[in-house]
């Protein structure tokens, strides 16, 4: 009966703002086409309203669910045209607190002792609620001043109701509109949910705090609060009370003299630092969730909170990434046209040429314009809506950089409107690329998978034994068992005489390189002949042991 209410529901608020607008009709087949022609939301007038407006409003008045999805959807630019994009940015959650008793019924269930015995001083009303916790303020017994976060109470099955119906609506979207399978509306939906359920679980988001604390361990440019891990579970999360200076309160920030160059300059750092230094960033960087540490307002420090969705990227996506921004900085477009296809973001049959014409009609009229001008997350944008043409898919890891760039960007413009977030990023880029593919990058990743070859290294002798063994006993069924023995035994000889010339090439080849480096002394450094002639060795033996 609850499920048949909320259906109800939310059928109404779809006909009071005419959604039906939003379906490919033409595309349904012809029964669904008759229902759609007698639908009840013709009894409503479309109004004034666009169409952004009407679809951000249904989705605030069906509940703090849906407004989270439609937050979520606001960074999918490859899915929504830009003007609803903006005005689902504008969503907010406007979420009434639940009662004092609830929370506090919560806390002790979970950490399994009074509130009065945990706290010295509970606050009974919330500081903020939000669509899946509000938090309330408190204080330790050893006079530490802590927020406690309690997951809101009945929510997840509202959210378990309210994911059955986008499902459904998803898959008959992937069924009935011709762009459904490319733009996979259940994929979009299963990232939702796995966004939503994640932030259910407050012991993951304790987990991501603590470790974004790490990561910046005595930074000058950013500040992550401490967990409280005896204090914590999954729906209980308490941690220290941080204050400062919203980000968005830009009259507190002048008055406190902050240097808004350097605070919108820090931004960008962190974001950049956070995405290609460690692969483990701030996803939801919204101005509600970032505060400012004025204590030296010529050098401001950022303050963060809410660590619920945080994003990661694999080391050949960063790669990619980060080739093509350079590739871009530089107007390489046939470059950016062959890094998509190499890393699988649009089909290998894609032809080269047309896409590089595509993307350099969208780049052009940009790098025409000043760099100050120039918005780096609308452009990223307007590059996978232009890849869109070519059959890209969607990049699920790279949704949530893009929301991240996005809110990073926005902060940084209004902070500091002149702000190039272009010549800010290409450095750091620049840099990041040497320190990857330069002599201490490779080294670096020979250092650190050296050990794990080292390791599997005895078991190649036995591996390469099995299948000639395994070849051996499929030949031995043609027929030709005296000859195809010698053969393989040959075979295994030569094998294992290759497998000695390579490990050997191998230990030369590092000596080569240390040498070349300067990391042998005093030897290496004192005869840099040392160097050449191990890789001429190790050269030779490759050579031999190919054969």
């Amino acid at each position: 009966m609850t499920r048949l209410q909320r259906l109800f529901r939310i059928t109404w608020v779809f006909c009071k703002y005419r959604l039906d607008t939003f379906l490919p009709i033409a595309e349904l087949p012809a029964p669904l086409k008759l229902f759609f022609l007698f639908a009840p939301w013709h009894l409503f007038p479309k109004g004034k309203l666009d169409r952004g407006d009407r679809l951000r409003l249904a989705l605030e008045e069906l509940g703090p669910v849906f407004v989270k999805f439609g937050q979520i959807l606001s960074t999918r630019r490859d899915l929504l045209p830009d003007d609803m994009a903006e005005s689902l940015r504008r969503l907010q959650d406007n979420v009434p607190p639940f009662p004092s008793d609830a929370a506090r019924a919560i806390i002790e269930e979970s950490l399994g002792k009074p509130v009065d015995e945990l706290f010295a001083e509970f606050t009974r009303d919330p500081m903020a609620s939000a669509s899946v916790a509000q938090v309330h303020a408190a204080t330790m017994p050893d006079g530490r001043r802590v927020v406690v976060k309690v997951i809101r109470p009945g929510i997840e099955r509202v959210i378990q109701q309210d994911l059955a119906l986008m499902y459904l609506m998803a898959r008959l979207l992937e069924r009935y509109w011709s762009e459904g399978r490319r733009l996979r509306p259940v994929d979009v939906v299963e990232d939702y949910e796995n966004t939503i359920h994640d932030e259910l679980d407050l012991q993951r988001e304790a987990a991501n705090a603590s470790q974004l604390r790490r990561n910046f361990d005595g930074s000058p440019l950013i500040y992550i609060p401490t967990i409280d891990w005896d204090y914590t579970s999954q729906r209980v999360l308490v941690m220290e009370r941080v204050s400062g200076i919203p980000i968005a309160d830009l009259k507190a920030l002048n008055a406190a003299g902050v240097d808004m160059k350097v605070l919108a300059e820090k931004g960008v750092e962190i974001f950049f630092t956070q995405v290609f230094r460690d692969s483990f960033f701030h996803a939801d960087m919204h101005p509600g969730n970032i505060f400012v540490d004025a204590t030296n307002p010529a050098d401001p420090r950022y303050i963060a909170i809410d660590f619920g969705i945080v994003g990661t990227l694999a080391p050949d996506d960063l790669s990619y990434l980060a080739r093509n921004l350079l590739a871009f900085f530089r107007r390489d477009y046939r470059q950016v046209a062959e890094l998509h296809i190499q890393s699988g973001w649009v089909p290998p049959e894609t032809r080269v040429n047309e896409f590089e014409a595509a993307i350099r009609t969208v780049c052009e009229p940009i790098f025409e314009r000043p760099l100050k001008d120039i918005s780096f997350g609308h452009f990223l944008l307007r590059l996978f809506q232009t890849a869109r043409r070519f059959n890209m898919e969607v990049q699920p890891q790279l949704v949530l950089l893009q929301k991240t760039l996005l809110n990073v960007e926005g902060l940084g413009r209004q902070l500091y409107p002149d702000l190039d977030l272009w010549s800010t990023a290409q450095p750091f880029l620049e840099t990041w690329m040497k320190r990857r593919i330069g002599p201490s990058g490779l080294f670096q990743t020979l250092q650190s998978r050296l050990p794990s070859w080292l390791e599997q290294s005895p078991e190649m002798p036995q591996l390469v034994h099995d299948t000639l063994v395994q070849l051996r006993n499929s030949g031995s069924q043609a027929g030709a068992k005296q000859d195809t023995l010698a053969a393989i035994k040959a075979s295994e000889r030569r094998a294992d005489r290759r497998w000695r010339r390579l490990a050997l090439a191998a230990a030369l080849a590092v000596g080569a390189w240390l040498g070349l480096q300067g990391e042998l002394e005093p030897l290496a450094r004192d005869m840099p002949w040392y160097g050449w002639a191990m890789l001429a060795g190790a050269t030779w033996l490759v050579a031999r042991g190919s054969r």
